[in-house]
């Protein structure tokens, strides 16, 4: 299975993170020339160093709170990512859109809850983002990387467990193969298909087998799993 999010890139080069270091040990002056016009730039490294005087000063000069940067990543999305609730609400106080999807397809929620950011996923959440839509959603990005917390979450409020995947998996599926027997047994109780079919016949039980997990396996032939 190929999963976007699987790259999980950083939102800053190595090199950018050296800049953020140096600046917030103060080796490095933060203050513009005089006649300097502050930059797009700017702008991001304000939010990557989660400098919020500087993002609201930034906005209100009149950058765009939804602006991306060289991958296309939104603003939102390097706070979901960080977990910085804060900078988050501060950027959605701005108006920033909060649905907006990065070239791979993910939207802020979607990157929050693959880190297992649940104070901003609750926040996202609460302000409008969409948890159920076509093709890869927040739980199946939770699920893979066994976020127990952002799932259970997320089933609490209404996610469609048996949301499908390009390839037609569901996250029942991916927490059978990843190994995450938390969150298997919170999709089966609530309702998640156990004999769900992916691409190629793949079902949660022989998905759960074949990465060896016995365990999972047994808890899927009791829910009714067949194949």
């Amino acid at each position: 299975m190929t999963l976007a999010a699987a790259r999980r890139p950083p939102p800053l080069g190595s090199a950018r993170r050296a800049l953020a270091a140096l600046l917030l040990l103060g080796s490095l002056a933060l203050a513009l020339p005089a006649n300097a016009q502050p930059t797009l730039d700017d702008l991001l490294r304000a939010v990557q160093t989660n400098d919020l005087v500087e993002v609201r000063a930034l906005i209100e000069r009149g950058f765009d709170p939804s602006s991306v940067d060289a991958r296309g990543n939104t603003l939102l999305m390097q706070a979901a990512w960080e977990g910085n609730a804060d900078m988050a609400k501060l950027l959605l106080d701005k108006r920033a859109r909060i649905n907006l999807r990065n070239p791979a397809g993910e939207t802020a929620i979607m990157l929050a809850a693959l880190r297992g950011q649940l104070p901003v996923v609750q926040l996202l959440y609460e302000r409008g983002a969409e948890i159920n839509h076509g093709g890869w959603t927040p739980l199946h990005y939770c699920a893979f990387e066994g976020k127990a917390e952002v799932c259970r979450f997320l089933v609490a409020k209404q996610a469609n467990v048996d949301a499908r995947a390009p390839n037609r998996a569901t996250a029942l599926m991916i927490a059978s193969r990843q190994g995450s027997e938390d969150i298997v047994k919170l999709l089966l109780a609530a309702g998640a298909d156990a004999n769900a079919e992916a691409d190629r016949g793949g079902t949660p039980l022989s998905w759960a087998l074949k990465a060896g997990n016995t365990d999972i396996g047994d808890l899927l032939k009791k829910a009714g799993a067949k194949k």
